[in-house]
């Protein structure tokens, strides 16, 4: 599914509601629309297809004073646990970070469930990646180097808001008086052999 109708499912997740409520929500000085802004029809569309599904069912009507009936939805079983499965599972790609991960944070600390687990998965998802374009940038030469550099340092920029971000590490530290230190990657090596510089990162 795309991101726009686990958002919606996640939403309905909390209580039954309704198309106007989720889109109130998700406009853009809606406390979920400054994260991630969703039009109203792309709203509708999302609540009929999470429907199709089965993901989502009809739960009654609530009437208002300021238009029609509206249609009351709720989450099925089927739907709650793919919402549960989906807070929970990484996003695959770093350019991923600030489109769903940032969603599911979000949607998280609404819950009032800790982030730790999906940071920590994340931050085991992304690791590796971080590795492998550090020693793809020795053998690469011209804009081939340039791309894997840019995609380096994006990496390893996440891994460091991962680790400042981790609730249990951030406590840790407040606790000892100590500053939260982000994770640094090693230096790659340039082909000349030298070690290449990371970009400063000032401690937080």
């Amino acid at each position: 599914m795309a991101l726009t109708e686990w958002l919606v499912l996640c939403l309905v997740c909390e209580r039954p509601t309704h198309g106007f409520a989720v889109a109130r929500l998700l406009a853009q000085d809606g406390s979920m629309g400054q994260v991630w802004h969703v039009p109203k029809t792309v709203i509708y569309r999302a609540l009929q297809r999470l429907e199709q599904l089965g993901l989502i069912q009809a739960a009654g009507e609530e009437q208002t004073h300021q238009g029609p009936v509206r249609s009351v939805l709720a989450i099925t079983a089927d739907g709650r646990a793919a919402a549960a499965a989906w807070l929970t599972r990484p996003v695959a790609h770093a350019r991923d970070v600030r489109s769903a991960l940032l969603v599911k944070l979000a949607l998280l600390d609404r819950s009032g469930k800790s982030a730790a687990p999906l940071l920590e998965a994340q931050r085991r998802q992304l690791a590796p990646v971080a590795g492998a374009l550090r020693d793809r940038l020795d053998a690469a030469s011209g804009f081939e180097r340039t791309l894997a550099l840019w995609r380096y340092e994006t990496v390893c920029a996440t891994l460091r808001f991962l680790d400042a971000a981790m609730p249990a590490r951030v406590g840790l530290a407040a606790a000892a008086g100590e500053p939260v230190r982000p994770w640094r990657a090693p230096a790659a090596r340039a082909r000349s052999g030298q070690a290449m510089p990371l970009v400063p990162v000032r401690p937080l």
